[in-house]
């Protein structure tokens, strides 16, 4: 069995798909630290000049907590921001238009959501369905698993995986595994709506550009 550990991030990249695609069995780790260095918290987007990060913030006094209990900040209007994140960078691409209205309507739904890892799971779960990606693999929770260690190389043991991948470029905020796996992962390069090409910007800069055509990069994975 091929094993994916991942965090609940809160919108996947090419690069966490790619993994995913690759494996039997992904485990979502909501039970390990939360960690400003992470991105269960924030996306990559494409921008004229690079990229940027869209952030959702959360309260201060969860910033020690595990990713479970991690609460949204709803103290501000940070839902706004984001769309017109959204707005500036995207509004010239071919499919924004067509998906704009859902994804709003998306994010303004977070207003409803005390933690954050349940906004991240709606999310996961809508982005997914408008990529059509189907009969992925079985997600579960790390908190509820009954088997679950935060050793990866134990946690491989215990679920019988000979290989596992880990959440890539993940060393900074979660625990690394001595035995895992590294994914033969070569990034396919895109028309973005800026010239040049941005890796590892999140699934909705692919779904703006590509939308239902988005299959044609999806795979090459």
């Amino acid at each position: 069995m091929k094993l994916a550990l991942l965090q609940p991030v809160l919108i996947p990249d090419l690069h966490d798909l790619a993994v995913i695609k690759n494996c039997d069995l992904v485990v979502l780790q909501d039970s390990e630290p939360w960690s400003r260095k992470g991105r269960t918290h924030r996306a990559k987007l494409r921008t004229p000049e690079n990229w940027q990060y869209i952030n959702v913030p959360v309260v201060t006094e969860d910033r020690d907590k595990p990713v479970r209990e991690v609460k949204i900040d709803h103290s501000g209007d940070w839902i706004k921001p984001v769309l017109n994140a959204f707005e500036y960078n995207y509004r010239n691409s071919v499919y924004y238009d067509f998906y704009e209205p859902e994804i709003r309507a998306d994010f303004e739904k977070a207003s409803e959501y005390e933690y954050l890892i349940e906004f991240n799971l709606y999310l996961r779960k809508r982005i997914f369905r408008y990529l059509e990606l189907e009969d992925l693999p079985e997600e579960v929770l790390s908190t509820t698993m009954k088997l679950y260690d935060s050793d990866p190389d134990r946690l491989a043991q215990n679920l019988g995986a000979k290989i596992y991948y880990q959440e890539h470029d993940s060393r900074h905020y979660m625990r690394q595994g001595k035995n895992k796996s590294e994914l033969n992962f070569n990034h396919p390069e895109y028309r973005q709506h800026f010239e040049g090409f941005e890796p590892d910007c999140c699934l909705l800069d692919l779904l703006f550009q590509y939308g239902p055509e988005s299959f044609r990069v999806i795979e090459k994975l």
